[in-house]
């Protein structure tokens, strides 16, 4: 006999509630009084106030027509339902499926009940906490689960707040709830996010792809990422010529939406194919029950909804080809056959001579980069060459003040040339060794891209020991002077112009690590290097520890000398000097908390604990308090929902392992769009820690709770 534990408010009371289920015989009015032992249920077990537990019913009572389904509570201190539910959703003959819908529109999907659990869960596996069945038959449709400790108390919760269904056991130690598992997971769990007849692989960039056998709608939309109007067949189906036709089978799939099936659980397969084969509605066809080899039969009518592929996981399913698509797959084997033959062959005779050219490569990459004694670069970048007396003059022959700051490379200083045009003049600082490799790695890398959220790179002087990178002007200098500065903060950069300049660093980002010609890592993103124009643009700037991405390739590299500015540094490049794609994306993450809180994540203080900024965020998350991140200066300008999304965003940004971190370009689609998104796990770096633990390898860096830049450059 289950317990279960369920909240209620009366007055301005919070209860929860422990009983046992034979002695639930009582409702409650709204003016009805409620004495201590009293136990609660609702109508038919369906208690729609936010949460699901151990031996309750989710679904139907076909005989009374009773549904049973899971609403959120508005927030943490209002019991009554939101817009959120979570329910068994079927029509007669179909296959019935779990869905979580944000008021009408469908949110989130299970993927139906494949006799051992839902296709779109493969966590729902066996094991010794839970248990779980789905009942289907004449007279209802329901699924429940049961723990296999009754000791163990445990919820499923619908959070308003973060958009998840969260599923929690009580550690009676702590005296608190556990969060066991919480969906959606990530990107791919957001309902129809490739469109019609495209499928979701989350490690695959971009996540949305075609099915075999189809192309985007608009291959135009499709390359900006706007999926949503899906995929069209290649070739025709002749389904007036049924037996031209067939079925490819694709495997490891979250089965597509069953709002428009079919289910037969007597048919075998082979009659199951006979049956979409016949249909020329019929889309695709697979056993409704997978156990015992297969049993069943269920079919797809019409386009094929919310798609995903797994790893190691989900359901077979057959969809429909036309006789040509399959000829041509055919011939597509044949022709790789042959291809693989040839390739082999030729084998050995590339890798010989590969070894044989291989240091002659590397000696022309290295030639490409340095500058010959003149001062003067080798490769024609096709960069305007500024003369020393025309950059003296436009500085005022580097008057202190025109000077704007300094860093590791050098002095900064504000120009006018003679056409009126203001400039800003990076020089090389003469006694920096490591400013004379920034200034070849920036002349080469910046002079190719081209974005409105990169800084634009005007020219370069280099005469004699004189080596200047002539910009373009920043009117309003850099962001870190705007959102550390509460007076300057407030009235200049309210939260509209905050959340523009997120989704610009977002956009020049993912320019340079996928659109840019290069495919770059900037390595040194942080406050201080985003700029902003008149109107407030955001551009990145400083690209003088970057590196390149070699074919393309997503892992990035290592190095023995970390470079770049701690409180910004993703965990495995302070610590083990691995570096990728990834680690912009933690950086991206500490930019996106900072300007949230107006706080710097170094020298994070608060009272009631030692973590850095990234703690304190991850406090208030797990404790369901994240709005109180925000700069109080914007309290009156800010749209919670939308800082809400921030908030969640970065957390998963500043995930510890890189493959738990997003992409940029899901990153601008997460901060776009009202997509659903995972739920983030303990950041990286949690607790400051001292510079000895996420220093360099080599041993001699130093830090303060002061933000410092490390710009020690390996040889490339």
């Amino acid at each position: 006999m289950g317990h279960l534990c369920f909240s209620f408010m009366i007055g301005t009371n919070f209860f929860f509630l422990l009983f046992t289920l034979s002695f639930a015989v009582d409702s409650i009015s709204p003016s009805q009084s409620i004495r201590d032992g009293t136990t609660l249920v609702s109508k038919g077990g369906s208690f729609e106030l936010g949460f699901f537990s151990p031996g309750m019913k989710m679904g139907w009572d076909l005989r009374t027509g009773i549904k049973r389904s899971l609403s959120a509570w508005k927030n943490s201190e209002d019991p009554c339902p939101g817009d959120f539910t979570y329910g068994i959703e079927m029509e007669r003959d179909t296959y019935p499926e779990a869905y979580v819908r944000k008021g009408t529109a469908k949110y989130y999907r299970t993927g139906p009940w494949n006799g051992l659990r839902f296709s779109g869960s493969p966590e729902l596996r066996p094991n010794p906490l839970y248990s779980f069945d789905f009942v289907y038959n004449d007279d209802e449709v329901y699924y429940m689960y049961n723990l296999q400790n009754k000791s163990v108390i445990s919820r499923i919760v619908l959070n308003q707040t973060t958009s998840t269904r969260d599923r929690f056991t009580w550690i009676e130690a702590d005296q608190t709830w556990k969060a066991y598992s919480s969906v959606p997971r990530d990107l791919c769990d957001n309902y129809g996010l490739c469109g019609a007849n495209g499928k979701c692989i989350i490690d695959e960039n971009p996540v949305c792809q075609c099915l075999k056998g189809f192309e985007p709608v608009s291959q135009e939309k499709w390359n900006l990422m706007d999926w949503s109007l899906g995929c069209v067949r290649n070739k025709p189906l002749s389904c007036q010529e049924r037996y031209k036709d067939g079925f490819v089978k694709f495997v490891g799939l979250k089965l597509p939406d069953t709002t428009h099936s079919w289910v037969n659980k007597s048919m075998n397969l082979k009659e199951c194919r006979t049956k979409c084969l016949n249909n020329c509605s019929c889309m695709a066809y697979t056993s409704s029950d997978i156990r015992g080899g297969g049993t069943g039969c269920a079919i797809w009518l019409g386009d094929l909804i919310d798609i995903r592929q797994f790893p190691a996981a989900g359901q077979d399913q057959y969809i429909r080809m036309s006789a040509s698509e399959l000829e041509s797959g055919g011939k597509v084997k044949t022709a790789l056959i042959i291809a693989v033959s040839v390739a082999v062959v030729f084998s050995v005779v590339l890798l010989v001579g590969y070894y044989f050219h291989r240091n002659r490569r590397k000696l022309k990459e290295i030639g490409e980069t340095n500058m010959n004694n003149e001062g003067e670069p080798e490769e024609d970048l096709e960069l305007p060459l500024f003369d020393l007396p025309t950059v003296a003059s436009a500085t005022d022959n580097f008057s202190s003040d025109n000077k704007l700051g300094e860093g590791g490379f050098g002095p900064v200083y504000r120009g006018t040339l003679p056409d009126g045009q203001e400039i800003a003049v990076k020089r090389l600082s003469r006694s920096s060794g490591q400013g004379l490799n920034e200034f070849k790695n920036e002349v080469i890398l910046i002079a190719k891209l081209q974005h409105r959220n990169l800084v634009k790179l005007l020219g370069c002087c280099a005469q004699g020991e004189e080596k200047m990178l002539i910009y373009e002007y920043m009117p309003n200098r850099s962001l870190d002077s705007f959102i550390f500065d509460s007076v300057r903060g407030e009235l200049l950069l309210d939260w509209p112009k905050r959340f523009h300049i997120i989704c610009g660093v977002a956009r020049g980002l993912l320019y340079l690590h996928q659109d840019s010609r290069l495919r770059i890592i900037h390595r040194d993103l942080k406050a201080s290097n985003v700029l902003l124009d008149n109107e407030m643009n955001p551009k990145i700037s400083d690209f003088g520890l970057a590196r390149t991405l070699i074919g393309g390739d997503q892992s990035g590299g290592n190095t023995n000398r970390v470079v770049g500015t701690y409180g910004y540094m993703a965990p495995e490049y302070a610590v083990d000097g691995l570096f990728s794609v990834k680690s912009d994306v933690f950086s991206f993450g500490i930019l996106v908390l900072e300007v949230i809180s107006g706080r710097k994540n170094r020298g994070f203080y608060h009272p009631n604990h030692s973590h850095n900024l990234i703690g304190h965020a991850w406090r208030l998350w797990i404790q369901g308090r994240p709005l109180e991140l925000i700069d109080t200066c914007l309290e009156s300008s800010c749209t919670l929902s939308e800082v809400l999304r921030c908030i969640h965003v970065s957390l998963l940004c500043v995930q510890h392992h890189p493959e738990d971190r997003p992409s940029m370009a899901s990153v601008v689609i997460m901060l776009g769009s009202e997509i659903a998104l995972a739920q983030p796990k303990q950041p990286g770096f949690f607790i400051e820690k001292e510079s000895h633990e996420v220093g360099s390898s080599s041993g001699n860096q130093t830090s303060s709770t002061n933000e410092i830049s490390i710009t020690l450059l390996e040889g490339r």
